[in-house]
């Protein structure tokens, strides 16, 4: 017995051992970088152009009778009068009547272009908030040192942002040695099928394969990440995939003074409690457990220790994240039920019931698996199940590589503009466009070049949707940086 325990305490100190020395030694893959010296920018004209671009409801509505096309057009001819370097030195081609594809020409052909991507549709004001909102929410007021209204975080900064970048170095004599797509869909908030899925069909059907795509995703963020003081830069190497699923129970109703042992609203509420209870498996692995790896040396004792030794405690990371909603729902695939509906009476049993369940599906998850796993969960033959819009249903997206060269030149430019910035790389929770263009970029990198805490990230699709205008001047510093380092 003796030992036994001599020969165990070895075996723990050893491990002690080992897991002091890669803390020690444990460190980013982290970009240096020389900050770089900012574009000349006429500040107040860029204020003022982006100030007006707000004002345009380019909403985009589920049901397609309410799309407003006028004031998507007008939008389209506001970028036509207002960026005249762009308009004369791209071909701009309109997509399926409403999506937008602009191509700058290399001088060197022999080189993969790049295709950087934001959307100029917005979601709607929630009914009856509009008196809610500090400024009126389309409105485009410059005030506080914020620029207010509806799309100013999503995504017309980069719609309007790479507009003025390219204009700017335009007027400053830059030649692009690499060709340069610039798109922006129509339609991101409700799936991008008319929008940048048709972009992408067209730059495909042309042979294009782009040296890497840039859209939305990610941000540089600020105290979000517990133990780190400086910002961390999560350029999204892919996004989270997507299904819904219907579940239907149809039986006899009848008069509630007799209902029988199991009703359809009962059968289907468990079905919905089983489906909670027994939720996909969490798993730490790809992008999220490189952003740990990325960010883990700069944090404070005794995250560092934690973070450097993932091999041996990752359950125990797994266990703490799980008590997290973000943290968790970047570990496994989420389970949502989103709508439930049954009964027109309260004295009457209903003769169907149904709920509708959102899955957001992690890179490795199929929509097929998350079917499967529904049915073997629900294990019931009077609950029916199946796929809810299967033309919506789709799985993960491929996740990008971080040991690439176009990673590496996100990471650069980011650095260069927010010198204090950690950048690592992070997964999408939710869709974006880039998803559709898979097939024509090596890679497909997801990164909002502005700085946000959690208070800023809550004004999404929110009341009092608002960008700093300290945010939007280095956004345009952001995307010079990029387009200069990938096409000088």
């Amino acid at each position: 017995m003796r030992r036994v325990c001599i020969t165990l305490s070895l075996l723990f100190l050893v491990l002690a051992v080992i897991m002091v020395v890669r803390t020690a030694t444990f460190t980013s893959p982290h970009v240096e970088v020389t900050p770089a010296e900012p574009a000349a920018l006429d500040h107040d004209g860029a204020l003022a152009r982006f100030s007006k671009a707000i004002q345009f409801k380019t909403i985009s509505h589920q049901d397609p009778a309410q799309f407003p096309a006028e004031e998507f057009e007008k939008f389209r001819n506001y970028l036509v009068e207002t960026f005249p370097w762009v308009h004369k030195a791209m071909q701009r081609e309109i997509i399926n009547s409403n999506a937008l594809l602009y191509t700058w020409i290399g001088s060197d052909a022999t080189l993969p272009p790049i295709i950087l991507i934001a959307h100029y549709d917005v979601v709607p004001i929630d009914p009856g908030s509009e008196s809610k909102w500090t400024h009126p929410p389309f409105s485009g007021e410059i005030a506080d040192g914020y620029i207010w209204g509806r799309g100013t975080m999503d995504f017309k900064v980069g719609v309007v942002g790479l507009l003025e970048a390219c204009e700017t170095l335009l007027k400053a004599g830059f030649q692009p040695h690499r060709t340069i797509h610039l798109a922006f869909g129509h339609d991101e908030e409700i799936g991008g099928l008319q929008g940048a899925a048709q972009i992408a069909k067209t730059l495909k059907e042309r042979g294009v394969k782009a040296f890497f795509l840039m859209d939305e995703g990610g941000a540089i963020t600020s105290g979000i990440l517990p133990g780190i003081k400086d910002p961390v830069a999560l350029i999204c190497l892919g996004e989270k995939g997507y299904v819904s699923l219907e579940l239907i129970v149809e039986g006899k109703g009848g008069h509630s003074s007799q209902p029988p042992k199991e009703t359809n609203i009962g059968l289907l509420a468990r079905a919905i409690e089983r489906l909670e209870t027994h939720q996909m498996p969490m798993r730490l692995e790809g992008p999220f457990r490189e952003m740990l790896e990325y960010t883990g040396p700069k944090m404070n004792w005794p995250l560092r220790f934690v973070m450097a030794n993932l091999w041996a405690l990752s359950p125990v990371v797994k266990w703490q994240l799980s008590k997290l909603p973000a943290a968790a729902a970047a570990l496994h695939t989420t389970t949502a039920p989103t709508i439930i509906e049954a009964g027109a009476k309260e004295n009457v049993l209903p003769i169907r019931a149904r709920a509708v369940v959102n899955f957001r599906l992690l890179p490795g998850d199929t929509v097929q698996e998350v079917l499967e796993h529904a049915q073997s969960v629900v294990d019931d033959a009077r609950v029916k199940i199946g796929v809810l819009s299967p033309e919506e249903a789709h799985d993960a997206s491929p996740v990008s590589p971080t040991n690439s060269p176009a990673y590496q030149l996100i990471a650069r430019s980011l650095r260069e503009m927010a010198p204090d910035a950690i950048v690592a790389p992070g997964i999408s929770l939710g869709g974006t466009d880039a998803r559709h263009y898979t097939e024509v970029a090596e890679g497909c990198y997801r990164i909002e070049p502005i700085i946000v805490g959690e208070r800023e990230l809550a004004l999404i699709h929110n009341t009092d949707e608002r960008l700093s205008v300290e945010n939007y001047l280095r956004a345009i510093q952001i995307y010079i940086r990029v387009i200069y380092n990938a096409c000088s």
